[in-house]
Order: structure tokens, then sequence, then C-alpha cells
């Protein structure tokens, strides 16, 4: 389980498709202190760290990431694709007794958003994103969303499309610095929404 709230922004350093893709990612973790087998969020995808580094006062860890895990997120998609020299938003798995800033996040990709409008307001930025029509019931003005893998509040919703601010931090610490309208940006909805739904459709459908 995640938070949303990013602690590093990595750079992928190799990239191998040898069977499923498996991927090399620079970080200012102290890898000394990562297990094999721990989970790392990457962009918002929960991913196992399957070896990990140091070479050159250089921290790495190496993650091995599915087909179905690439056929839902934006890891292959348009320009925020994984290649070599990309930034990614990464966070390390919640522990016992951390302070949950964020909300609860799974690190499974529901699907992908597309920015649709990228706007300054003052020292903010508002972005509106268009959602898959089968997503959208589960975004909720003032409800939490994860977008690439950071804990967001949504600010106003429309049919398929929905708005968030992004604070000066939020864009001087992550990836969120570097964005443009059409990018791909990985969605995951909040949980108790899924739940909530969910419990919606058994109650109509009786």
């Amino acid at each position: 389980m995640f938070t949303g709230i990013i602690t590093d922004v990595g750079t992928i350093a190799e990239l191998n498709q040898a069977g499923d893709l498996r991927a090399r990612i620079n970080t200012s973790y102290d890898v000394d202190n990562i297990d094999i087998g721990a989970s790392i969020a990457c962009n918002g995808v929960c991913l196992t760290v399957v070896t990990k580094g140091r070479e050159e006062g250089q921290n790495w860890f190496d993650v091995e990431i599915s087909a179905e895990s690439v056929s839902i997120t934006n890891i292959s998609l348009g320009r925020k694709a994984w290649t070599i020299g990309q930034s990614v938003n990464l966070e390390r798995a919640l522990k016992m007794g951390d302070e949950l800033g964020g909300h609860i996040v799974s690190g499974h990709v529901d699907g992908v958003a597309i920015i649709t409008d990228v706007e300054i307001s003052g020292d903010s930025t508002v972005v509106n994103f268009q959602i898959p029509n089968d997503l959208s019931h589960f975004i909720a003005p003032k409800g939490s969303v994860t977008l690439d893998g950071t804990s967001l509040t949504v600010n106003d919703v429309s049919a398929n499309t929905f708005k968030v601010n992004l604070i000066s931090h939020t864009k001087d610490n992550t990836t969120w610095n570097d964005i443009e309208v059409g990018d791909k940006i990985n969605l995951e909805i909040d949980t108790l929404a899924r739940y909530v739904a969910r419990l919606a459709d058994v109650r109509n459908s009786q």
C-alpha cells in the first residue's frame, strides 16, 4: 500500500524486453535499505524490486513489468512512455506507523487519463483530464484520485472530465513540472469510491 506522496523522482537507466519488460531505475533512495522483493510505486504502478546496486555513486534498482501492466498503463504510450532518461515518480511502500499524508493507494492502475488543458492560475496549475466513460462515475468533486502515483484532490467534474489543482511544491518535487496537452497519465481511482460504487450497483440490481 502507498499514500500517493512522492518521495523521489527516479530516472529510467536501462530497458530490456526479453520476455516481460525489465527496467533499471536510478534513484536517490539508499538501496541498502531496500529489500529484494520490496514494492515501489513507479508512476503509480506497484512494481517489485528484483535486484539493486550502486555504481559510481549512483543507486539503482531493477523491476520487471508484466505485459498486463504495460497494456493498461502509460508505460508504452505517448510522450510519457518509458524511455531511457525518462523521469518517474517514486514512492516506497507504506510502513506501519508512517504518516498517511495522501490517501490509501494500491498501486493498481485502472486506466489512462489524457490531459486536455493546462492553465496557470497564480502559483498553481489547473489541469483538465479526460477519462474512459466506465471510470467517470468513480470521480467525485473534492474526492481523491491518484495520477502518475500522486495523490491529488478533484476540483471539478463534468461527464467524463475532471480537474485538479497542482501547487508549486507538487510541481517542483515530481514529474508534474513537465506536462503537455495530450499527455497520457496513469489513473487509479480511490478505493473508497470503488466500494461505494459496487455497493450502489448491487443495491440497484436488487
